[in-house]
């Protein structure tokens, strides 16, 4: 499913500033009014929307679309192919007060390979969203999500899976679910996805 490795060098609009210490991919490109702060590392062929910040000491996988508006702070990390939809909402600080300085409490955010979040969702800080899991329009999410997982709502709960290829995935038999789309088969067990034949 992924693009081929560009040999472009990256593009950023010139409103743009990347802080010195930073590291972006080939054909990488950064849209206007973006912020990418130092220690931060963007890989290749990602498209970062307009008015984004990412940093400081963020990782952003191959091949990620970060949408408009997305921030993107210490703590987080986008493996391959993520997708962040417009304003989604990425946290670092638990128990934020203007008053208290919690730098040393940040926790950690890992958005594994291919996952998808939807526009103005939150990701609350600590968690983990698996493998192609699908996260909703304005869901908030406080809790880990299994690969596939499809999670909407305030608090977000999942409401089945979703494929590779992200459509929502019927049941067929017991435990085995197949993409009416492009036919891979998964088996369910203990609220858990895997795959048997995958889309590549």
């Amino acid at each position: 499913m992924g693009e081929q490795s560009s040999t472009a060098a990256p593009f950023v609009h010139q409103s743009s500033y990347v802080d010195d210490g930073t590291s972006i991919g080939k054909g990488t490109k950064i849209w206007h009014f973006c912020h990418i702060l130092k220690g931060t590392t963007i890989g290749e062929n990602c498209v970062i929307g307009q008015n984004c910040m990412i940093g400081p000491q963020v990782q952003v996988g191959n091949r990620c679309k970060i949408q408009n508006n997305v921030s993107l702070y210490a703590g987080v990390i986008l493996e391959e192919e993520v997708f962040c939809g417009p304003s989604c909402v990425f946290t670092n600080v638990y128990t934020p007060r203007a008053f208290i300085e919690r730098k040393s409490e940040f926790r950690q955010t890992l958005v594994k390979r291919g996952a998808s979040i939807g526009a103005n969702a939150t990701i609350v800080c600590g968690v983990t969203v698996g493998r192609y899991a699908f996260i909703g329009a304005g869901a908030v999410v406080k809790e880990d999500v299994p690969d596939y997982g499809l999670y909407v709502g305030v608090p977000a709960r999942r409401i089945g899976w979703v494929c590779k290829c992200g459509i929502s995935l019927p049941r067929q038999g017991t435990g085995k679910l197949t993409c009416a789309a492009c036919h891979s088969s998964y088996t369910e067990n203990n609220n858990q996805l895997s795959a048997i034949e995958e889309l590549v």
